[in-house]
């Protein structure tokens, strides 16, 4: 290697990471996770792991549906059913009791009257006030026994 890499230097830093040792990923596994590594992890997968770490911490992080996903895996319920596939910059219009909301889907989430909400359910339940399925309540899902 040519010498520790400078902080603001990602590729520097990436080829640092993939000559790391063992001992060495779990030093930085620790710092970038609060927890030790799971025992079974092969060194590769720890190296991988902690690129792709830097590489959210320096460029960014993954879109607002990639974290939902994650996050439902992460919580033991399993990856949740696919739901309809709405791209960015669609608009989701809706009426309700005589009023019309138009939402508008970016790569961070989904976006009401200037604030960004992460789900539509979300949305759904700050216009009702009730608890909705937010697919439902913006027709993109069938409802049940049709």
């Amino acid at each position: 290697m040519n010498g520790p890499a400078r902080p603001g230097n990602l590729l520097g830093q990436l080829n640092e990471i993939t000559g790391l040792e063992r001992s060495d990923c779990e030093v930085r596994w620790r710092k970038a996770f609060k927890a030790m590594p799971p025992k079974h992890l092969t060194i590769q997968f720890m190296r991988r792991v902690l690129a792709h770490d830097l590489q959210c911490r320096k460029l960014g992080g993954h879109t607002a549906a990639t974290r939902r996903l994650l996050r439902a895996a992460l919580n033991s319920r399993g990856l949740p059913k696919p739901g309809p596939v709405i791209g960015d910059g669609a608009v989701l219009v809706r009426e309700w009791n005589g009023r019309t909301y138009r939402v508008e889907v970016t790569a961070d989430g989904y976006v009401l009257e200037g604030r960004t909400y992460t789900s539509l359910s979300a949305i759904a339940r700050h216009i009702t006030g009730a608890k909705w399925s937010g697919p439902r309540f913006f027709g993109l899902t069938k409802n049940r026994g049709t």
